[in-house]
């Protein structure tokens, strides 16, 4: 304790200065009539004087009760020292068992936790070949594999430990744990001993974090691989699906790509077909597909193509109890065709720019013809097309009243006007040829809405149902 040496030696120096002053008084004496004060064995009743004739003098000076009174004092002084010393030792010790019994108590805890995770571990792992290195291995021992309940776990520790201190210095510090019996209370904790247990406590805290530090690392680390695995394992399930769509498309009995059917069983607006490719600019063309009606007045609109700032440039539809119309560039010129008695038929509609002459075929067999439908309006190019709904706008806001309820097929477009013999071909399944702007192939068609393609031979269902 340098603060009870240092006074130790004060109070050694202050004794000497005493007997320094007692000497001066003796050789004083010596010279005149004075009384001299001699050093007192301890225990010895304090005392001094002599009369000149030699005997004790009964009388004792201020001077000598105030030195008297100082020896008692400094006796005093000295015994108190002495017990704040022993104090102070037994404090220490006390202090350094504790201290040992916590450090004993946590490597206990963590050889108890290294245990039981070597026990939780397989028996395979238990070989000479997975001994962990023990190593470098810091106090703290294995933490559990979770980080969240690592965290919680360092963390309960860290206020345990904290409070032990807090404790420890509440149970030092004065006036804190005073007794009812008038014991004093124990010395204040000592500034090493205090300075020891803070750089303990705080190698302790450093370990904890760069623990918790470690562990989030780890976790970021997991959930960054688990996530790049996932986005593998969701590309290959994509690129997987993609393939199993397009091997169904390929192989749903499909003997040919233009063997199949666009159905439309509900009279809605939401229930349509949509051609993928647009078309040129044109001056003539001709429309030709099969139909297969629902009952009902009217059998909607079997296709409509509209382009921007005209949803109504080629337009077929048959609405309400009106005959069967054709539109082009908004302009109506009426057909007389009848389809709607729930078979397949073969229609086929020509119109040139040239007078607007148009014709109409139905199943073969031309039923009439006319002029002056739009004449030389070319055919704006980079519109949609769309089976089963009239456009409002191009490509939606269809109007459920006007929608196309049935079945429909071999929908092909040219840019000029077939002859009667090819028509007749194509109504009498002698002939295939495809349209050279829109050909009715599985690829260029999407449906929407519920409505559904399926195949379909369409010669063989046509002989069928006559």
């Amino acid at each position: 304790m340098p603060g009870n040496a240092r006074m130790l030696c004060e109070l050694l120096a202050l004794f000497r200065l005493l007997g320094w002053v007692l000497s001066q008084d003796a050789a004083s004496a010596a010279a005149g009539n004075r009384f001299v004060c001699n050093a007192i064995p301890p225990g010895a009743e304090a005392g001094c004087g002599a009369a000149p004739t030699g005997e004790r003098s009964r009388t004792s000076r201020p001077a000598e009760d105030e030195l008297r009174a100082t020896v008692v004092r400094l006796r005093e002084t000295i015994l108190q020292q002495k017990e704040t010393i022993g104090s102070q030792q037994r404090t220490i010790k006390e202090l350094n068992s504790k201290l040992a019994r916590c450090e004993a108590a946590a490597a206990t805890a963590a050889a108890a936790a290294a245990a039981d995770d070597t026990a939780q571990q397989p028996a395979k792992s238990r070989g000479p070949g997975s001994r962990r290195k023990e190593q470098g291995k810091n106090t703290m021992g294995d933490l559990p594999r979770d980080p969240s309940e690592t965290i919680n776990q360092l963390g309960k520790t860290m206020q345990s430990l904290k409070g032990r201190l807090e404790s420890l210095e509440t149970l030092h510090v004065p006036g804190t744990n005073g007794s009812a019996g008038g014991v004093p209370p124990p010395a204040p904790l000592p500034p090493p001993l205090r300075e020891l247990l803070g750089r303990r406590l705080g190698l302790l805290e450093t370990q904890l974090l760069r623990k918790v530090a470690e562990l989030e690392e780890e976790k970021s680390r997991l959930y960054n691989e688990t996530a790049a695995h996932r986005q593998r394992t969701d590309n290959a399930l994509t690129s997987l699906l993609e393939r199993i769509t397009e091997l169904e498309r390929n192989n749903n009995a499909f003997k040919s790509p233009e063997d199949f059917k666009v159905s439309l069983s509900l009279r809605t607006n939401y229930l349509f077909g949509r051609i993928k490719k647009s078309l040129p600019e044109m001056y003539a063309f001709t429309v030709c597909m099969w139909l297969k009606s629902g009952a009902g007045p009217g059998i909607g609109t079997p296709f409509s193509y509209g382009v921007p700032g005209q949803a109504n440039e080629i337009v077929l539809i048959e609405w309400g109890n009106n005959p069967i119309e054709l539109l082009v560039n908004d302009k109506v010129a009426q057909l007389p065709l009848s389809v709607s008695d729930g078979r397949w038929h073969h229609i086929c509609i020509t119109w040139t720019t040239r007078d607007g002459f148009w014709e109409a075929y139905q199943d073969g067999e031309r039923l009439g013809a006319g002029d002056n439908l739009a004449p030389w309006h070319p055919i704006k190019p980079g519109g949609v097309i769309v089976l089963g709904q009239e456009q409002d706008v191009v490509g939606g806001r269809f109007d459920a009243t006007q929608a196309f309820v049935g079945e429909l097929s071999h929908f092909n477009m040219w840019d000029r006007v077939l002859r009667p013999v090819d028509i007749a071909g194509l109504a009498n399944c002698s002939a295939y040829m495809p349209g050279n702007v829109v050909p009715w192939i599985d690829a260029n068609v999407e449906v929407f809405g519920g409505a559904t393609k399926a195949p379909l031979e369409i010669c063989e269902d046509r002989a069928f149902d006559s």
